[in-house]
């Protein structure tokens, strides 16, 4: 189980997080939901490594890992893929791949990202950069495939992509989870996240406004948090 704890963050003296409280269940698909500018971004910084809190905790399976570089956590089971891709443009499709795999079990990472993604397998030669925007959001998402693992920090995955792309990136997701991991997604597809998800918050203003199952939300409730509600 993934937890943050009374998480504060922002960046040089602008507060951004307000005592942020999250889990991520093992085995399950959480949604985090709201406008621009809630603070969704900085949330998944901070639960990855790359932005200390300022004040809470994190834990993973119960202990706390704040302070922990990316790398750190990356080893624990953690991956993350950022808005914009994350790839390494100017290295080819295979060699990004190699990078993401374990020692001695590049073979196998290149076949099961392949596997996942066919179209990468048509690619393996080409540089990274030079892919389509689908394209090379599929070579982000195939190293949480190749790594394996415990939790998986998705960013606007969609975004700008075709609606022919957006539904293979949510096929693969819903793959990812049955094979065993936890996702926590930030997705401007609002209906097909919550489609895909157990669990729903809001957040807005650097606060959670809803936190709960699926089930438990209304449409005006949603609506209320992205026409930028006080309630």
């Amino acid at each position: 189980m993934f937890e943050l704890r009374g998480v504060e963050a922002g960046y040089g003296g602008t507060r951004v997080l307000r005592g942020v409280d999250l889990i991520v269940p093992r085995r399950s698909i959480v949604a985090l939901l709201g406008p621009n500018g809630a603070g969704k971004t900085t949330l998944l910084r901070a639960a990855s490594g790359l932005l200390r809190p300022t004040a809470g905790d994190v834990l993973l399976d119960g202990e706390s890992v704040l302070g922990r570089l990316p790398h750190e956590l990356c080893a624990r089971g953690l991956c993350h893929v950022p808005e914009g891709r994350g790839i390494f443009p100017s290295l080819t499709v295979r060699e990004n791949l190699v990078l993401q795999s374990r020692p001695g079990s590049e073979r196998e990472s290149i076949d099961r990202a392949v596997s996942a993604f066919p179209r990468l397998g048509e690619r393996l030669t080409q540089v990274a950069g030079t892919l389509s925007g689908g394209e090379q959001q599929m070579l982000a998402l195939a190293r949480t495939y190749v790594q394996r693992p415990q939790l998986v920090l998705l960013d606007e995955v969609s975004m700008g992509l075709a609606p022919k792309i957006v539904d293979e990136i949510f096929e693969f997701l819903g793959v990812l989870a049955a094979q065993g991991s936890s996702l926590l997604l930030v997705e401007q597809y609002v209906t097909r996240a919550l489609a895909a998800a157990d669990y729903v918050y809001l957040l807005n203003r650097g606060r959670i406004s809803f936190a709960g199952e699926v089930s438990e939300l209304d449409a005006d409730a949603i609506a209320a948090e992205y026409v930028g509600s006080d309630r």
